[in-house]
Order: structure tokens, then sequence, then C-alpha cells
């Protein structure tokens, strides 16, 4: 069985996040698959290692008022290495308590390896979430 391709990958990945089947969205990582939030606030992890470690974050998040709804990406970016996707994104959501719908943008870099994501590192703004949150 081939794997699938970087597109494949994020577009399951699309699909995952936006039914909130933590599950599925796990199981494209590699066993050891790390995702990683540069930006993150203090009471967010910087750092995810390993599936059971997205799975719990993911389920974490699954449960709060956010829901994604959708994925936009605006640009794909292939690199000289044919592991390393890089995507300008915008990630619509709604606050499901109040029905307020939002727009984040954000840059992620995928390290995609055999048809799964080893390194997910996603340059997005935590602050604005936070302040939404908080309304």
């Amino acid at each position: 069985m081939s794997s699938l391709t970087p597109a494949e990958v994020l577009e399951r990945r699309r699909e995952a996040l936006r039914s909130q089947d933590a599950d599925r969205f796990v199981g494209l990582f590699a066993p050891d698959g790390v995702i990683e939030l540069p930006f993150a606030t203090p009471d967010m992890p910087s750092r995810l290692e390993g599936q059971q470690a997205i799975r719990d974050f993911s389920r974490r998040l699954a449960a709060s008022p956010l829901r994604i709804d959708d994925l936009e990406p605006l640009a794909v970016y292939q690199t000289d290495d044919p592991e390393v996707i890089i995507v300008e994104l915008v990630t619509y959501g709604t606050l499901t308590g109040t029905g307020r719908t939002l727009a984040g943008t954000s840059i992620q870099v995928f390290r995609i390896r055999d048809g799964k994501i080893v390194l997910f590192r996603d340059y997005f703004n935590p602050l604005g979430f936070e302040e939404l949150l908080r309304d």
C-alpha cells in the first residue's frame, strides 16, 4: 500500500478537525510524532510528544467552548525537502456557548514522512483566541 501524499494528509487532518475526531486526527501522526506551539501561552503546552500526548490535548480542545468549523489554506509551499510543507492558513471556529464566530491566521510547518506527520509546528497568535474566549 502506498503512503498518503502530504496534500492527502492535510486534507484528512482538515476533515478530522472539522468532525472533532481526535482519534482520527492522532492517527495521522507517527507514533513518535510531535506538535510544537512556539507561541504557546503559559497555560498551553509548547510541545507535545507522541500520539498519547497529542490525543489527550486534542480531546481537551474538542471539549472546550471553541469548535473548529473549517481550515482554509491560503497558500501551500513545497520546499527543497520533500518531507517539509508550509501552509498559510485561516482557521474558522465558533464559540459554542455564544455562537460567536472567529477566524485566526497561522503559518504551519509540517514534516510528513511515509504518509504520517512526524512534526507539526503551528505559528499562531494564541492571545487572540484567549481574548475571544474571555469575552
